[in-house]
Formats: C-alpha cells, sequence, structure tokens
C-alpha cells in the first residue's frame, strides 16, 4: 500500500516519543507490548515515514529530525535509539505559537511564510500534517492547516485549537477531497480514558454523577505552558467535554494544570468523583495514575497517521468522524466507543 509519509509541526516531547516509536516497532524484536495495532487500516508501522519538520526553537531549526528531539527543553523519556533520518528540521511560522510562560525557555525564530510551508510540504511528498504547538496556539495552526490543504495534505489536530470543531474548516477540507480529524488528542491510556471510563461507569449502573475534578501535573512545556490562563483555557474546554464532565453545571466540574519541573515528562493525575447512589446515599471515588506523558500520546499519534492515509486513498473527506471520537478529546460530532468503532469498521470494509 506505500508508505504515509508524515510531516510533525512542533518538534517537542511528542513528536520525540511518536519518531522514537516508529524506530521501536518497525524493529521485529521489539514486540507488540504497548502498541494497540501493528497494522492499522493496511498500513505496518514500518510503513510511517517522516518526510518534513517544523520548529520556531533555534536549537532545533537545520538539525535532523533524530538530534532534534533530543534538544532543550525536550525531556521525554528516551526507549530507541532513532538513525539519521534525512529530515531536516525546518524554520516554522511564529504567530502565537509560544506563550508567555515558556518564552524565556526557547530561543524563538519563525520567520518562515505560508508558501514556504506549502511549497516544503510538496516537494517532500507528504501525505499528513500532524499539529503538535503548544496549547493556545490557534492563529498558528490555522496557518497551518491552511498549508496542509493547498500542499494536499490530510491534517491531525492534537492540540485544543479549534479546526475540526469549526464549520469552516470542516467545509474546506471536504471541499478539498482531504481527511481531517481533531480536536486534542487522546492519550492511548492516560487520565481522559481513565476519568472517562469511571464517568461511564457509574452512570451505567444508575449511579447521579454530582461533582468531579481532575488535577494533572507534569515537567514538561505543555505544562509549562499552560500555567498562562488564556491558553489553558482551550484545554480546559476540551478536556471538561473529553472525560464527560460537560453535562454537569460549570461549578460542579473542574480541571487543573500544574508545572512541576522535576516530574520531567512524567504526568501525574488526580481524579476525584461524587455520586448520588442507591437510596440518595453518597458515593465517592478518588484515583492516582503516573503515566510518561508523551509515550502515552504517541500511539494514538500512530494510529490517527495510518487512518489519515487510507481514508486519502479512499477519498474520504472532511471530518471523518469515527476516528475523531476514538482517538480525540473533542469532536464536533461525538459518538460513543461502540458506534465509533462500528462506523470504523464500515469505514475500512467499504
Amino acid at each position: 500500500m506505500g508508505t504515509v509519509n508524515v510531516g510533525v509541526i512542533g518538534v517537542g516531547n511528542c513528536a520525540s516519543s511518536l519518531v522514537q516509536g516508529v524506530e521501536y516497532y518497525s524493529n521485529a524484536t521489539a514486540g507488540p507490548a504497548g502498541l494497540t495495532h501493528a497494522v492499522c487500516a493496511g498500513y505496518a508501522v514500518s510503513d510511517v515515514k517522516f518526510t518534513s519538520a517544523f520548529d520556531v526553537n533555534v536549537s532545533k531549526i537545520g538539525r535532523d529530525l533524530s538530534e532534534a528531539i533530543w534538544a532543550e527543553p525536550n525531556n521525554a523519556l528516551k526507549f530507541a535509539d532513532v538513525p539519521h533520518l534525512g529530515v531536516p528540521v525546518r524554520e516554522g511560522i511564529l504567530s502565537d505559537g509560544v506563550g508567555h510562560s515558556a518564552a524565556a525557555r526557547i530561543d524563538a525564530h519563525g520567520g518562515a511564510t505560508l508558501d514556504d510551508v506549502v511549497e516544503h510540504l510538496k516537494r517532500t511528498d507528504t501525505h499528513v500534517v500532524v499539529n503538535f504547538l503548544p496549547v493556545g496556539s490557534q492563529r498558528a495552526s490555522e496557518l497551518y492547516a491552511e498549508a496542509a490543504l493547498r500542499a494536499g495534505c490530510a491534517f491531525v489536530n492534537c492540540i485544543p485549537s479549534v479546526i475540526a470543531r469549526s464549520a469552516e474548516w470542516s467545509r474546506k477540507f471536504a471541499d478539498a477531497r482531504l481527511p481531517l480529524i481533531g480536536d486534542d488528542l487522546k492519550s492511548q491510556f492516560g487520565a481522559t480514558l481513565m476519568h472517562h471510563a469511571l464517568v461511564d461507569v457509574l452512570a451505567r449502573n444508575g449511579v447521579r454523577l454530582r461533582n468531579t475534578y481532575q488535577i494533572v501535573s507534569g515537567g514538561n512545556m505543555d505544562f509549562l505552558n499552560m500555567q498562562d490562563p488564556e491558553r489553558v483555557k482551550s484545554k480546559k474546554t476540551t478536556k471538561v467535554q473529553g472525560f464527560g464532565g460537560a453535562e454537569l453545571p460549570a461549578e460542579s466540574v473542574h480541571f487543573g494544570a500544574e508545572y512541576v519541573a522535576f516530574l520531567k515528562d512524567r504526568k501525574i493525575a488526580f481524579i476525584r468523583l461524587e455520586g448520588e447512589a442507591f437510596g440518595g446515599t453518597t458515593l465517592e471515588l478518588e484515583l492516582r495514575m503516573c503515566v510518561e506523558d508523551s509515550p502515552s500520546a504517541a500511539g494514538n499519534v500512530l494510529d490517527a497517521v495510518r487512518y489519515m492515509k487510507f481514508a486519502m486513498d479512499r477519498g474520504i473527506a472532511g471530518v471523518v468522524d469515527p476516528v475523531s471520537s476514538l482517538l480525540m478529546k473533542a469532536t464536533p460530532r461525538p459518538m460513543n466507543e461502540s458506534a465509533a468503532l462500528v462506523g470504523l469498521s464500515a469505514m475500512i470494509d467499504q
């Protein structure tokens, strides 16, 4: 079926784990542990090739992608030795891609134009563009989405910027006969998945949810960026929708994020649910979980890019609802997991 040529926007921790993951699972001796699908939509992990990368951090621009993933302030766990990829990181578009909280940690350039990005995506024959920009980068995300459209690429929006949920962007991708998924990636096994599962099991067993919160902490640039009150607003919206708290009054649901430098790329989540059980009795549930943040996200991106290439192969355009519902926190037409899996099966079998 050929290759899945991937371009990454933002060479941070998530890009590091994705690049490492392709190397790790393309090795036949690595085994399937931690991998959701060895073959997804007809594509093996070894079919995924990186063809382009963009960043605005001077420490990464001009370096091969295999080297740039280790440049500071990246601090993702190393689990694979990545050979030279022959993919130099290009200077990207700055726009609103660097927030106040993170500015002191990054020597930011970003003089690329939209035309520069489009030309490079075309020249490298990139099929799928993955948006790994920091939380709050709405304008920059829109510029890269436009670049993907003009270059004939699918777009995977891994951050809370409003792209797939925008009727305008959805229409643009549909008109261009290109697939789109978003917004805000779920981790393969993360706090959103666990929180949603707890909310769901309570509802299925007759417990009425009254109050809930999720508080997460970590030491990567994503958490530092979320210390900016304006930039974290979009994250709160997608988080609450993702774990099933959108139906509660605003005062009954809370999401918070704290930057703790020594945690590096580890994420610690505390989840609390309060509900009304049989006879009006009180039920309280608390959970603590700790994961390596970026590797947990990379597994779902690996599936996302393969689904997007399959959609391109089949001429499926616009927001691909089953894939968005399975892999994203906030999608324009949410589906429960069972319906999404049925829709995905129908898409693949058609």
